[in-house]
């Protein structure tokens, strides 16, 4: 306890505080003495005795346990022993399923509780018994229980509960239940949509349950005569589509069961009626409901929802308005025309297609200078080619962010008229359109523009002069080699690093390039040098390795550096001892550069040195070692990746996991799983493992074999969003010869493909699996 807390305590208190501490540093021998402060009128005692004890290990558990029988006359123990229990890091399941077979209801409640904090999915079968237990609360809390846990184990004894018609368990088992994803709770839950004392929750845990199958039932409520039930609907459609876009990569599978019912396009003027007084979240609800419904009265409601602009709704009708393709480019174009600015930055990040460019263009000239830079990237999404010529005069805007985006546009989208309109551009008066135009000529590399390179080299703005040395790099005529070399013994030294700089980028080797840029190894000025040394090394200059190792020497810094990055493109003995030396030196800039170049050697002295910088105390030392052990190839890469992928720093475990998820060996899968449970950000790690590599499929597969019922629903989930064959021919064999988890957690994966092979295959399923519940859950999802 720190000096400020202890100074919030009592004298006594801190009497007391120190007494269980001496008592916790004894071990077995203290547990008692720590249960008898387990009553403590001092929250802050009870803390540090809860603490103490769950230290202790299995020492103190059978005592707590006891405990719990026994002493039951004091709420304040009670709840402490409970806390103990749940924090120990001991095996106490064996005690505690003693505990939950009590004869007294309420310690029988206590082992729930303790079982269910503890989520250990091994306790399931104890909760699923206590789930029909004659008490109600003992039942309550084994239903909360299994809550916390998750997962499809209990789905038969929860079914059983909501269908008891008992309101104390129906209740708590119907969220429970919709949280399990099981397509075996979606028939009950439906069922007490009937029941005006369930309705609402119902509906809420069907939307919870991601399938598919829940569609139908959710979608007649979109009519019902109460705007209540019909908001509680639409709220739970929406998550039932995000949550199933988030299991298996797509919400393509419920989506197509809205459209096909019919149902919700009778709802629509409905929908729209309740938007008046609808909260932000029911409005944006709506607007993904309507997106998917589709249709004209859709279309036009969504572009009502489109204001204000900056509500959470106006972005989800946005992406509404995109989901319904050319039904939509009607409203799109005159939610564009007749809209604001704040208007326009919403609706031009979704739009893709050439229909709409001409009013995608008219908003190059918005006020904003926001609104100006999406119009110029949305025009080169459309591919509208004609619309060139309008980039070309924001080449003069004064945002440097819509120069940058009018300049990727048009280089994006390329035309006939593109050469003429930038050797134009490249005679204005304006030092910042001649420069943007030679950006643009350059990148084209257009031989007509030669003259006008060779003459902008000497123009007064010595930012166009670089941009013309750039330019001439990538003419593919001997004339601009020779002004290049010509400048690079120019007495200005911003000519000669601007020349050296463009020799680097030279596509075609040249024996006078070698010979121009190991003179300039001795320019008296460093950044010349530096650019020089730049240079060799991307043209990968072999013969220039002894004078580059000589530049480690050199007294500019930026030189140093820039011959390390050199020396890491000369796959040679020279080159690598230098590198390996540098790697071991005290100089942070050059180890670190040092460490990349030995990763792209791709030799085994280069690994060993990767290897032992992981365990620099310099998390930017760190984060390049990682970067270079995975570029090397090295055997013991995915070993060293999957303990940095814990390291205390940020960067360097993302850095890690980044790396592990691109791996081919089928143990990165087994890596990035094992890290799943325990993971800061878990959500990161199941996006990584839903991205398709060389490996994945086959880590997937292996961890199957063994998987619980919970793993079981993420491989089979991952292997649905990886959209592969190799994936679906996965999900196909676990369906047929897997084990009894694994078929179905691969029946409702496959279900949400909704391709012809994976409804073949859960049709056979559904009338020849040998396990009853296998054929039950592939009967309700063939009934989606």
């Amino acid at each position: 306890m720190n000096a400020r807390a202890s100074l919030a305590l009592t004298p006594a208190e801190q009497e007391r505080l120190a007494r269980v501490q001496r008592l916790g540093q004894t071990g077995r021998a203290g547990v008692e003495g720590l249960l008898a402060f387990l009553n403590d009128p001092s929250w802050a005692v009870r803390r540090a005795v809860v603490a103490a004890l769950a230290e202790q290990g299995e020492a103190s558990v059978r005592p707590l346990c006891d405990l719990l029988r026994t002493q039951r006359d004091d709420e304040a123990r009670i709840s402490a022993a409970v806390d103990a229990l749940v924090q120990t890091a001991a095996d106490l399941l064996g005690e505690v399923a003693l505990l939950a077979r009590d004869a007294d209801p309420a310690v029988a409640a206590d082992a729930a509780q303790i079982l269910g904090r503890r989520r250990n999915p091994q306790a399931v079968p104890i909760l699923t018994a206590l789930v029909t237990h004659r008490d109600d609360n003992v039942a309550v809390a084994a239903i909360e229980a299994l809550g916390r846990i998750g997962g499809p184990s209990a789905v038969e004894t929860l079914v059983g509960a909501v269908q008891s018609g008992n309101f104390f368990r129906v209740f708590p088992a119907i969220d429970v239940l919709g949280r399990s994803g099981d397509p075996r709770a979606i028939g009950p839950l439906a069922e007490l949509l009937r029941h005006p004392m369930y309705l609402l929750e119902a509906a809420r845990a069907l939307g919870k349950t991601a399938q598919a199958a829940a569609v139908v039932p959710l979608a007649t409520l979109l009519s019902h005569p109460s705007e209540g039930t019909r908001r509680v609907a639409t709220l739970a459609l929406a998550e039932l589509h995000t949550r199933h876009r988030e299991r298996y990569g797509s919400d393509e599978a419920p989506a197509a069961v809205l459209r096909k019912t019919g149902v919700g396009a009778a709802a629509v003027p409905r929908l729209v009626l309740s938007l008046s007084n609808a909260a932000p979240e029911e409005r944006e609800a709506t607007a993904v409901i309507l997106g998917v419904i589709g249709g004209p009265d859709a279309a036009a409601a969504l572009s009502g929802l489109l204001e204000p602009a900056d509500a959470p709704a106006a972005l989800a009708a946005a992406a509404a308005l995109e989901r319904l393709g050319r039904d939509s480019d009607l409203h799109i174009g005159e939610a564009l025309r007749d809209g604001g600015s704040l208007r326009r930055r919403v609706l031009l990040p979704i739009i893709h297609r050439a229909s709409v460019a001409a009013e995608v263009a008219a908003c190059l000239t918005d006020a904003d200078a926001v609104v100006r830079t999406l119009a110029c990237e949305a025009l080169a999404r459309t591919a509208a080619a004609e619309w060139v010529p309008a980039l070309f005069p924001l080449l003069a805007d004064p945002s440097a962010r819509v120069v940058q985006a009018a300049i990727a546009a048009i280089q994006s989208l390329g035309s006939a008229e593109t050469q003429q309109l930038a050797l134009r551009a490249a005679r204005s008066l304006d030092p910042a359109v001649r420069r943007s135009a030679l950006r643009i000529l350059g990148y084209f590399g257009y031989a007509e523009a030669l003259p006008i390179f060779i003459e902008a080299v000497d123009d007064a703005d010595p930012r166009v002069s670089e941009l013309a040395l750039a330019g001439l790099a990538y003419l593919d005529v001997p004339r601009a080699l020779e002004v290049l070399l010509a400048a690079a013994e120019s007495p200005l030294e911003r000519t000669r690093r601007a020349s050296l700089r463009a020799l680097g980028l030279v596509p075609r080797k040249d024996p006078r390039v070698a010979a121009r840029l190991l003179a300039a190894f001795a320019d008296p000025d460093g950044w010349v040098r530096y650019y020089a040394c730049q240079a060799a090394g991307k043209l990968a200059l072999s013969d220039a390795t002894p004078a580059i190792v000589k530049l480690l020497e050199d007294e500019a810094g930026q030189v140093r550096v820039a011959a390390v990055e050199a020396l890491s493109q000369m796959q040679n003995e020279p080159a690598l001892a230098a590198l390996c030396r540098l790697a071991e030196g005290q100089e942070p800039d050059l180890c670190r550069a040092a460490l990349i170049g030995l990763g792209m050697a791709k030799r085994l002295e280069g690994t060993s040195r990767l290897l032992a910088a992981l365990q620099s105390k310099d998390p930017a030392t760190r984060l390049v070692a990682i970067s270079a052990l995975a570029e090397s190839g090295a055997p013991e890469r995915v070993g060293a990746l999957a303990r940095v992928a814990q390291d205390a720093d940020e960067n360097v475990r993302a850095a890690a996991l980044g790396f592990l998820s691109t791996e081919a060996d089928p143990d990165a899968t087994r890596i990035l799983l094992d890290l799943l449970p325990g993971a800061r950000d878990p959500s990161r790690i199941a996006t990584l493992l839903a991205r398709a590599s060389e490996g994945r499929v086959r880590g997937l597969r292996a961890r199957l074999a063994s998987a619980d019922e919970e793993e079981a629903n993420l491989c089979c989930s991952l292997l649905a969003r990886l959209r592969t064959p190799e994936a679906t021919l996965a999900l196909l064999e676990t369906l047929s010869q897997g084990a009894l988890i694994a078929r179905k957690a691969a029946a409702v994966a496959l279900a949400s493909l909704r391709t012809p092979e994976a409804q073949a295959a859960l049709r056979h399923a559904a009338g020849h699996d040998p396990d009853a519940r296998v054929r039950q859950i592939c009967s309700i999802l063939l009934s989606q």
